[in-house]
């Protein structure tokens, strides 16, 4: 059987958050995500995520995942890498298997192509190691060779200055052959600077006993996240490589490096992103759709031929051909059908509008049944609330709303029905009807020119 142990304990004391170190989110995914989402094309039978800072979080991420034949084993004290690796073995999970992959749950662009040249490069020695070069390896284990045999990795606070100098550094990804691992691990010891038990130790002892091999990977794809910094390194990597992706399959990105997409959204060929668009979450943006410039859409759906720009958009839906926007904010539960408008400055919640429908500019649609071919005008606000309930406001086919009214929900404006502007409309509305509901008006003759006088006297006093 072969499995793998993704280390996952540390605290992350220079990220400076509360947050677990490997729950993180990258490009919509958290760190460990990542991990766990690059060793499934291995099919590995089995997969021991080794937690201890933040556990319950952890445990509670992966369980949510429903992966097969993953488990989480506490580290109760994190007494070193070996020490995790040992906690994961002595657990039980992994008492058939014949193979094991060490992986780092703070590594998050490795790459499954990576993983299996490792697995490979192990071939039927004790162990292999995932290397690469550093212009400034501080910080790293330094892998030492006697020809292209690697004999040991080196911690940097052990190392001496002339192993410092070695560009080839340890990536804390490992194959071990699974007996072989047991028996180095059980003669690791705390005969270091940090007092620990170093998994890179095994190196050394599985070397003089059977070989340890080694394979190259470019140093972007390995780079820990210790801190905000390398953690927004790492995400423009895990970016840049969706967007290729995208790019590979047809999706126009004017801008990569202005432009933000999730693991897990979906873009369909000859959609167009725009500079400054942000798509999060499970956002599906179909063929021929136009997004942006300067839109953030979380969980939204976009279908074909539609166009959003400058748009801040949440669990709506904008169907095909519809537009949105400028300077609008669809709220969940918002559906536009088939070529409805959502125009500048308007804001909708929890509305659905029907097909053809409009609401071009100003106004607040929310809690509202729109049917086709409404027309409503600029400053229309749907009174839905009351401060203490939220009421629905219902517009039949082709009723027109006309500027500056106010419907104060519950309401219901019948099919073909006319709301005059400025209206304050408090009942229904039957069909095909005028309504009109305003205060009479009243002309004080010579009011502005007496206010100004007086203001003027009062001025001289």
């Amino acid at each position: 059987m072969n499995a793998a142990v993704v280390l996952a304990a540390g605290k992350g004391t220079r990220l400076r958050s509360a947050t677990p170190k490997v729950l993180h989110p990258a490009a919509g995914r958290p760190l460990l995500g990542w991990v766990l989402e690059a060793q499934h094309p291995l099919g590995l039978a089995r997969v021991v995520v080794v937690v201890g800072h933040g556990g319950d979080d952890v445990r509670g991420y992966v369980d949510g995942l429903g992966m097969p034949g993953g488990r989480c084993v506490p580290q109760a004290e994190q007494r070193g890498t070996g020490h995790a690796v040992r906690t994961a073995l002595d657990a039980g999970a992994l008492d058939d298997a014949t193979e094991v992959l060490v992986l780092a749950g703070d590594v998050p662009a490795v790459t499954p192509a990576s993983l299996e040249a490792l697995r490979a490069a192990r071939g039927d020695v004790p162990a292999a190691v995932m290397t690469t070069r550093l212009a400034d390896p501080t910080g790293y284990g330094r892998i030492l060779t006697d020809g292209d045999r690697i004999t040991a990795i080196v911690e940097e606070r052990d190392a001496t200055d002339a192993q410092r100098g070695v560009d080839r550094v340890n990536t804390g990804l490992f194959a071990f052959d699974a007996t072989a691992l047991r028996g180095a691990l059980g003669r690791l010891t705390t005969d270091n600077a940090q007092g620990e038990e170093y998994l890179t130790d095994t190196v050394a002892l599985l070397a003089a006993e059977g070989g340890v091999t080694g394979v190259d990977v470019p140093a972007d794809e390995v780079a820990g996240v210790n801190d905000r910094a390398q953690l927004a390194a790492v995400e423009a990597t895990l970016r840049r490589r969706i967007l290729d992706g995208l790019m590979v399959a047809g999706v126009r990105v004017v801008d990569p490096a202005a432009t933000y997409v999730d693991a897990e959204v979906e873009v369909a060929a000859d959609a167009t992103l725009l500079p400054g668009t942000m798509l999060h979450g499970r956002t599906r943006v179909a063929a021929g759709a136009v997004v942006g410039p300067h839109s953030r859409l979380t969980d939204v759906v976009v279908e074909a031929d539609a166009t959003v720009t400058y748009t801040v958009a949440v669990e709506a839906r904008v169907g095909p051909r519809a537009t949105v926007g400028p300077y609008t904010h669809l709220r969940a539960g918002t559906v536009l059908e088939a070529g409805a408008k959502a125009g500048g400055f308007v804001e909708m919640k929890k509305a659905h509008i029907g097909e053809g429908s409009k609401v071009p500019h100003l106004s607040y649609v929310g809690d509202a049944e729109v049917g086709r071919g409404v027309n409503v005008g600029a400053g229309v606000v749907t009174v839905n609330y009351d401060g203490f309930t939220k009421s629905v406001t219902t517009i039949g086919d082709g009723a027109f709303v006309g500027s500056d009214t106010m419907l104060v929900a519950p309401i219901e404006v019948g099919p073909g029905a006319y709301v005059g502007a400025g209206s304050v409309i408090t009942t229904d509305v039957p069909a095909d009807a005028l309504a009109l509901e305003r205060g009479e008006r009243r002309t004080i003759e010579g009011w502005a020119a007496r206010k100004r006088e007086r203001h003027r006297k009062g001025d001289q006093a």
